[in-house]
């Protein structure tokens, strides 16, 4: 007997269910299941993207949790001289703090620089930071982190990203197990027991540019954000 998937598209609030593991074609276009936790920041709606622009590392997270899912989502990052990143985050947690409230949890890496690391794994608000690839001086993994089947970060997953251009992403969580995607590249996949369910998060890194003159050319640019639960 086929299962039955309920089929959830973050941005449109539409719950499907079907007998079928493809996805729904709906495109994102509707803020009302986002949430921003943080005042320096901004997610601009148009033309179904969310496009993200903040004067620091910020985080822009949806209102529902989600356990065991394949997400998928297209980045395209900005041609700024000024440094650029972003990353998606998954089973996150809000955290208040004295500062007021932060987003911990995975990160699938959107790295832009020389180093390549797009794809990779990092522990967003944690003491453990990068758990692949491993950094070789931010990487602290704990017990928690039970086993990394990826094979070394070589030349296949360094040149997966392509700048300029939109990237695909696939994010799968099964129980333990998390695998990202690039661009149909299979740059991560560890075994880790850290969280089983939290917010799915888009990220804007911060732009010294925006903060200082208002200019909004370091935009991080997502489309086609799409999610089915498992």
């Amino acid at each position: 007997m086929i299962n039955t998937l309920k089929i959830l598209i973050i941005m449109t609030s539409v719950a499907l269910s079907a007998c079928s593991s493809t996805f729904s074609e709906y495109l994102v276009a509707d803020a009302s299941d986002w949430q921003n936790i943080y005042p320096y920041g901004k997610a601009i709606h148009v033309n179904n993207e969310i496009q993200l622009i903040s004067t620091s590392n910020w985080f822009y997270l949806t209102k529902k949790q989600y356990a065991d899912f394949i997400l998928e989502v297209e980045v395209k990052m900005p041609d700024v001289k000024e440094y650029a990143n972003s990353g998606i985050m998954f089973r996150a947690q809000i955290k208040q703090t004295d500062k007021g409230f932060t987003a911990v949890g995975y990160q699938a890496e959107v790295d832009p620089s020389k180093r390549k690391w797009s794809g990779g794994l990092y522990d967003q608000g944690r003491k453990r930071q990068w758990l692949h690839p491993v950094h070789p001086t931010r990487s602290f993994p704990d017990a928690d982190f039970k086993q990394n089947l990826s094979p070394k970060w070589g030349q296949e997953k360094s040149n997966a990203y392509k700048h300029l251009e939109w990237n695909h992403y696939r994010i799968e969580c099964r129980g333990e197990e998390i695998k990202i995607y690039l661009n149909g590249v299979l740059t991560t996949h560890v075994m880790d027991a850290k969280a089983d369910k939290g917010f799915i998060g888009i990220q804007h890194h911060g732009s010294k540019q925006y903060k200082k003159t208002g200019s909004q050319t370091n935009t991080a640019r997502f489309r086609k954000i799409k999610i089915m639960e498992l």
